[in-house]
């Protein structure tokens, strides 16, 4: 047994420049799919065509299916039509209709052209669906029995066709018009009276998927009623295909990584970050950079307003990065936990209140803690000589602790609703990114330290 990590690529290497074929067939032979990709990965591009070769062909094709896009591409133009035909005719549909819609026009017509009649049709139907709905990431690849058969004769159905099914766990129930019925599982199939009625059967309540659902609906489905494949359907209740567990786990890496690169200030890549083009980049990110540079402005504004107060009292300008950064880093906070939130539906907005009452608490304390900080630093400057902060320094001390105070506790508390608003109207909640919080928090930051000031520091140092 060859365990994981255990075979490097040198040893592939040498077995190629060896000219030991047998020997290099029998090692990959033994070694899981994703190991072998990985290998594939690692080794020169110029030795991938030379292993590719020797592996069975089946193994070839589930090879193929863990390898990155530029790797599959590179490939592909390396083989032979027949080759590829072979490589493409093993992958399962989802699989075929996810590459060739990555893949560059002309390579996807040299596949399409390779394969066979029914791989062609069966790739064709899938690619029919829009980007990102259930239709584009289920398979054709299941077995349906037909209500009028008795256990037995099911079983037996099972065994003549149920070799090279995405998955034999569940059956499904299927009318003549192709109409969805029920789903079976194999257990409850195999533990049956053999005379019984398919359709009699009891198992547990259908739960099907429409074709047009957004994979986020898909990936929140399998969460809520623990699946491990669901049968898509179209508007009529028609049978389509499944979609399985391994499928939505990869929709699910997506969805959260899109996710991600939202809250982080940017428009999804919808493509790993090196494959993405320089120009394409620059649009993805410059759109909101754009955006949060203009709202940026006002706080370049909002300074000009308070200009005479920084002319009387320069040292307020000492502590401004301090509390803006503070109430953006809040707000940032406040706003990704919120987003994640709603996400994974541990949040719904009928908890509004919930939510605000939390984070104002929170945001209280919060800055009650940091304008303490801040308070402590003045005072220990003052006293240690580190800063001459003036006569009024417990004033001025006292004025940061207190805009802390409020600009924190805005900072949560926009941070936390301003996701559920987006949600509410109908946005992503997502787009509410921890760079927008904190920009809108700069502008605001600055009007509550100022008004502060000029409450707490008018006839002293104002």
């Amino acid at each position: 047994m060859i365990g994981f990590g255990s075979l490097l690529a040198p040893d592939i290497q040498d077995l190629i420049r060896e000219k030991q074929w047998d020997v290099l067939r029998d090692t990959l032979s033994r070694l899981d799919p994703s190991d072998v990709a990985e290998i594939l990965v690692e080794v020169p591009d110029e030795d991938d065509p030379a292993i590719f070769r020797v592996l069975h062909r089946d193994q070839a094709a589930r090879v193929f299916a863990y390898l990155p896009l530029d790797h599959q591409e590179e490939l592909l133009r390396s083989l032979t039509n027949e080759q590829a035909r072979v490589v493409l005719g093993g992958m399962s549909p989802d699989d075929q209709a996810r590459l060739l819609e990555e893949l560059p026009a002309s390579v996807t017509r040299r596949i399409l052209e390779s394969l066979s009649p029914d791989e062609l049709r069966a790739a064709r139907d899938l690619l029919g669906y829009p980007t990102r709905t259930a239709g584009l990431y289920m398979t054709p690849r299941y077995v349906a029995l037909r209500p009028d058969m008795i256990a037995g004769e099911a079983i037996e159905h099972v065994r003549r066709v149920g070799r090279g099914q995405e998955t034999l766990n569940i059956l499904y129930v299927v009318g003549d018009d192709g109409k969805l019925l029920q789903e079976v599982r194999l257990a409850t199939l195999v533990l049956a009276d053999p005379s019984a009625r398919v359709a009699d059967l009891k198992d547990r309540v259908l739960i099907s998927i429409p074709a047009t659902a957004d994979r986020a609906e898909a990936v929140q489905a399998f969460k809520k009623y623990d699946r491990i494949a669901l049968p898509v359907t179209d508007s009529d209740g028609a049978m389509l295909g499944i979609i399985t567990a391994d499928d939505v786990l990869d929709v699910a890496e997506q969805v959260a990584t899109e996710e991600m690169q939202r809250v982080g200030g940017m428009e999804a890549l919808d493509a790993p970050y090196l494959e993405v083009g320089f120009l394409r980049m620059l649009w993805k990110r410059g759109g909101w950079l754009s955006v949060l540079f203009l709202g940026e402005m006002l706080t370049a504004t909002a300074m000009t307003h308070f200009e005479d107060e920084l002319a009387k009292a320069v040292v307020l300008a000492m502590f401004v990065p301090l509390i803006i950064s503070s109430g953006g880093n809040s707000g940032s906070q406040a706003a990704t936990l919120v987003v994640r939130a709603l996400a994974l539906r541990e949040v719904r907005l009928r908890d509004w209140s919930r939510v605000l009452g939390r984070e104002l608490r929170t945001g209280l304390a919060l800055g009650a803690w940091l304008g303490l900080l801040g308070f402590v630093r003045v005072e220990v400057w003052q006293h240690v000589g580190l800063y001459n902060y003036g006569p009024h320094h417990t004033l001025v001390a006292l004025t940061v602790w207190v805009s802390l105070v409020g600009v924190v506790t805005f900072g949560s508390v926009s941070g936390a609703t301003l996701p559920m608003i987006l949600r509410r109207l109908g946005f992503d909640p997502a787009t509410c990114s921890a760079p927008f919080v904190a920009t809108l928090v700069d502008v605001t930051g600055l009007v509550i330290y100022f008004s502060a000031a000029a409450l707490i520091l008018t006839g002293t140092v104002l």
